[in-house]
């Protein structure tokens, strides 16, 4: 069993930046596809991004291509979400998950005031 915990959200004026971690324990996780979701008050959970660990190659939601990358570090077990540009519709709860593991993170809380 693998358990993920977010961290690093908070509140930023548009425009600022923020970088969430998501570290991961119980396994080691360099072999899984890692993904960022997000869900906004009154809003289903939505795909952010997700990186491919074979490849390497990272896909974003159209919504944040161009301000959010993804990254990880597999020595630390932990993967990185850096956020620029943000804008108040980014405000959500952000969930790290490995799809394969169907593991979830509880959620950091990320509040762009304009």
């Amino acid at each position: 069993q693998v358990q993920l915990v977010e961290s690093g959200g908070g509140w930023v004026q548009a425009g600022g930046s923020l970088r969430l971690s998501c570290a991961a324990s119980g396994r080691t996780v360099n072999f899984y596809a890692m993904g960022w979701f997000r869900q906004a008050p009154g809003k289903e959970r939505e795909f952010v991004t997700t990186l491919n660990w074979s490849t390497g190659r990272p896909s974003y939601a159209d919504s944040v291509k161009g301000r959010f990358t993804i990254s990880r570090d597999n020595a630390k077990n932990t993967m990185y979400l850096q956020m620029n540009s943000l804008k108040p519709e980014d405000t959500a709860v952000y969930y790290c998950n490995i799809p394969t593991l169907n593991s979830w993170g509880q959620g950091t809380q990320v509040t762009v005031s304009s």
